[in-house]
This record gives structure tokens, C-alpha cells and sequence, in this order.
């Protein structure tokens, strides 16, 4: 990840937050009416209306309660006047239900299109459902440009898409829980925040549970839940044909950061069938992204850096200090889709700690290499395996001996031995870590050992003292960060840990 861009990106976002901003209050309420002024004891009845009629500035307080609409948000703030602000009034609940509305081809409970400075903050948006084919359901919809959208402590859940497609993995229709698509080849999605929220219980076929895709940049995507979903919960992609500009189609500089996500899977997605094919986090044709300070588990695949478009790569993408465990599948997955599609270049999987993954049994083991890799590395990391004993997996015979990845500075363990330490290539798997070091030349200053968490029975992954992770882990070169998992200090008087958190 970029440090300038970071600190240029962080600047930006501070400047637009501190204009002044005028104090324009307005209510809405189930037992209000649209003739009235808005006013805290005339609050109008509809969030639609006041979407149709406030002004820069302006803050939509909407009372508790239930209200069966689809809310398209019309109008925008500025710079100077500030946000336009809807918000659950404090202390209260306001629901957006769609129990008994229709979703159309492509349609939000709340939809925000080529609008800027606008907030949603606390809303409750539920039960959206079809099984129609040609009809997409969406909670939050964020489309074509505009800048400075920030999506905050909202919770968006049964949004279903339940078309029993069996055209084969992957055709089956499409629903999503927030959804960013910069469909403007001209201007992007620019400054968006997605902070906070709940996105849950979700059946979305063959979409994600949030997503930003296309010509969006300068996005973060922090601090959400994303959990009990049937196909992906943290998506970044490009090259989908979102704009119709391919120099932009690609979600670019981002910070998707310490988020909470678990319980996807796609297996019973009727896109999918039996497959586990699912990730918690991924980025499929995205750029410069950093993936830190996330906590993923019980899903299919940890955090997948891939690409599934034909010479297309996901690229300088930083995954660092984030905890990945009880995956269905591999907990880190990157290159190309498949031999002919797509690859990754300069991807950074530095402090991370994977545990017993790929509990399914499906041989992608804990850190799996696809196709089409240049310039990547794999450092830093905990690596505890499961049962299986199974870490690595290159699944491209043709780049085995070429150095498309460095993996050094790791720890492995499993319960098993070193002896029975399995790793596998497209040709043959090496049994053995002395073997593995020996047949591949990777890991030459790396260990197996028992890392000594605290707890891993109580997801305690932390080290204890006299850990062999203290102190060795690599330093120089490396994008380790600032902070580790738990927010402290990732460097220490010049020493840094191995795995995600830096004992104090």
C-alpha cells in the first residue's frame, strides 16, 4: 500500500469533515404527514419526501418505526454547506421493510445515483425477496458518480435472492446487501465511507454481501459485520464492465480494516450447490487495496486476492496483521482464477496468523497459489494447520521454479510434526519440512514450531510469553504497518513478532 496515498487520502477525508456546516433539522415520522413542515412536532410521514426536499446541510431525523417504502435519495450537499444527513432519530430504530414491495430489475430499499455528501446513518433495512430471475433485490444501492458518501452503523439483512438456478456455478441471479458500482466512465464513486454496519442473512446468489466494483476509488470499508450470508461478504472487483471506460472499471486505493466477518458460505446457494467456493474477503481485479486488522472465520475462503478476467491482474494489494481461522477452504488464497484468467502481481501477505484451516478437506490447504503470480510475498505469517497437516498448495506446474512468490520469515506448526508436514505443488506434494526447504529453497529463514497462543480453544490467538513468534519475524523491506491486530504498536524497540499481534 501506497503510504503517501494513505496520508494524502486520511488529509482529504479530514478537510471535507471539518466544513462548516449549517443547522438545518428536519423529522419524519409513521404518524406524521408530507403536508406538514417537518418539524419535531410536525414531522412529515415519508422518507421519500424529505429526500425529494431538503437542502445542503441539512440533518433528516426519521423516528422509530416501520416504513414500507423504497427511498431514492435525490439530492446532494456540498463542500461548503455540508452534508445531507438521514439518520435514525437517537435512541429510536427507523426500518425500511420490504415485506410486501416488489424488487424491479435492479432495485435498493435505499438508493443513492450520482449524488455527493450524503450520510445514512442507522437505519434498519430488512425483508426485501424474490425468486424471479431477472430481478435483482439490493439494501443499499450507491450508483453511477459522486463523492463523499458515507453509509454508517446501519443493519441491512434478509435481503434474498432465492432464483433455483441450475445453469451451473456462478448463474444464478443476483441480490446484494450494500452494493457501490461506479457506473460513470467520466467522474468516479470517490471518498466513500462504509463504516460500522451490519450485513447479515443475506441470500444473494451469485453477488456479494457488500461490494464496491467499478470506477469507485478512495474508499474505506471498515468496522462492519458481515456474517450468515450465502456467497461473498467483502468484495472489491474490477474489470466487470461496471463503467464502460476499462482504464477505470477497477476499484482502486482502498482500506478495507478491521471488520468482523464469518458464516459464509455457498454451499446450498442454488448458484452453487455443493460448492465452498465463498470468501469472507476478496479482491478479484482490484488495486492498491490494504486488508488489515480483520478477523475472518467459518467461511469458505479466508481472504482471497484473485482475478477471474482474462489478462487482467489483481494488484499492490497489502493483506497484513489480520486473523483467519476455521475456513472452509484455504485462509489465503491468490493468483489467477484459472490458467487462462487473470493473475496477481505484487500482492504483500505479511503478519498474518492462520489457523486449522481448510477444515473441509478440499486440498487448497492453509496458503493456496493459483495461476499467473509475479512479485508477491508471502512473510511474516503464522501458519497452523489442521488435522491434514497440509500448507501450501501451488497449483500451477508451470510456475513452480519460477520466483513469483517469496515466503520467508514464517512460522508452521501442526500437531502432527514436521515430519508429516505436507506441501503441495501441481507435480507432487513434498512430505517433510526439511524436504520442503530443501526441493523449493522458500522459507530459509523460517520455523516449525509450536507458536504457544494463549487460548486457541477460546480463539485466544495471542502469543504467550517465550513464544519462538517473539522478536522474529523481518523488519526491513517489509509493509508490516503501524499497529497490529489489536491497535498496538507492530514494531517494538526494532523488533517485530511473527503472526498478527505484537506482544507488548
Amino acid at each position: 500500500m501506497n503510504v503517501r496515498f494513505l496520508a494524502i487520502f486520511t488529509l482529504s477525508m479530514c478537510v471535507a469533515g471539518a466544513a462548516a456546516q449549517p443547522n438545518f433539522s428536519f423529522y419524519v415520522s409513521t404518524n406524521g404527514n408530507d403536508s406538514n413542515p417537518g418539524t419535531e412536532t410536525a414531522p412529515w410521514r415519508s422518507i421519500q419526501h424529505a429526500a425529494d426536499t431538503v437542502q445542503a446541510g441539512s440533518t433528516v431525523n426519521v423516528r422509530g418505526g416501520i416504513y414500507e417504502e423504497l427511498v431514492s435519495i435525490n439530492v446532494s450537499g456540498n463542500a461548503s454547506d455540508g452534508y445531507i444527513t438521514f439518520k435514525s432519530y437517537p435512541g429510536e430504530t427507523a426500518i425500511l421493510d420490504g415485506t410486501h414491495l416488489t424488487p424491479g430489475a435492479r432495485s435498493g430499499m435505499l438508493t443513492i445515483h450520482n449524488q455527493s455528501y450524503v450520510r445514512i446513518e442507522g437505519f434498519e433495512i430488512r425483508n426485501y425477496r424474490t425468486a424471479e430471475h431477472r430481478l435483482a433485490p439490493l439494501g443499499i444501492s450507491v450508483t453511477g458518480a459522486g463523492s463523499h458518501i458515507e453509509l454508517l452503523k446501519n443493519n441491512v439483512h434478509h435481503i434474498e435472492q432465492t432464483f433455483d438456478g441450475r445453469d451451473g456455478p456462478g448463474h444464478g441471479a443476483n441480490g446484494f446487501g450494500i452494493a457501490v458500482y461506479g457506473t460513470d466512465a467520466k467522474a468516479p464513486i470517490t471518498d466513500l465511507i462504509i463504516d460500522g454496519n451490519q450485513v447479515h442473512h443475506l441470500k444473494t446468489g451469485s453477488s456479494e454481501s457488500l461490494v464496491v466494483n467499478g470506477n469507485v476509488t478512495n474508499f474505506r470499508i471498515t468496522h462492519n459485520v458481515v456474517h450468515d450470508n450465502n456467497n461473498i461478504g467483502i468484495d472489491v472487483i474490477g474489470f466487470e464492465r461496471t463503467a464502460p471506460d476499462p482504464a477505470v472499471d477497477q476499484a482502486r486505493d482502498g482500506l478495507v480494516s478491521g471488520n468482523l466477518v464469518y458464516n459464509i458460505t455457498s454451499r446450498g446457494n442454488p448458484a452453487y450447490g455443493d460448492e465452498q467456493s465463498s470468501d469472507g474477503i476478496y479482491v478479484d481485479g482490484g488495486t492498491r487495496i490494504l486488508i488489515e486488522q480483520n478477523v475472518v472465520h467459518n467461511v469458505d475462503f479466508g481472504i482471497e486476492m484473485a482475478s477471474e478476467h482474462q489478462n487482467r491482474a489483481t494488484s499492490y494489494i497489502t493483506a497484513r496483521n489480520n486473523l483467519i481461522y476455521h475456513c472452509n477452504t484455504a485462509g489465503i488464497s491468490i493468483g489467477g482464477y484459472a490458467p487462462e484468467r487473470g493473475r496477481t502481481d505484487h500482492t504483500a501477505v505479511v503478519n498474518n496468523t492462520l489457523y486449522e484451516n481448510d477444515t473441509a478437506g478440499t486440498g487448497s490447504g492453509e496458503f493456496q497459489m493459483q495461476w499467473n503470480m509475479a512479485g508477491n510475498i508471502f512473510e511474516n505469517n503464522i501458519v497452523y494447520a489442521g488435522p491434514h497437516c497440509l500448507f501450501v498448495w501451488n497449483r500451477s506446474q508451470a510456475e513452480q521454479n519460477r520466483p513469483t512468490t517469496t515466503i520467508d520469515h514464517n512460522l508452521y506448526y501442526c500437531a502432527s510434526g514436521p515430519q508429516a508436514s505436507k506441501w503441495a505443488a501441481a507435480s507432487a506434494t513434498v512430505t517433510g519440512f526439511d524436504k520442503y526447504l530443501e526441493s523449493t529453497g522458500n522459507d530459509l529463514h523460517s520455523s516449525f514450531s509450536d507458536p504457544h497462543f494463549v487460548d486457541p480453544a477460546g480463539k485466544d490467538f495471542h502469543p504467550k510469553s517465550g513464544s519462538p513468534v517473539i522478536t522474529a519475524g523481518a523488519n526491513t523491506g517489509l509493509p508490516v504497518g503501524e499497529l497490529d491486530l489489536d491497535g498496538s504498536l507492530r514494531v517494538t524497540s526494532g523488533k517485530i513478532d511473527i503472526g498478527c499481534y505484537q506482544r507488548k
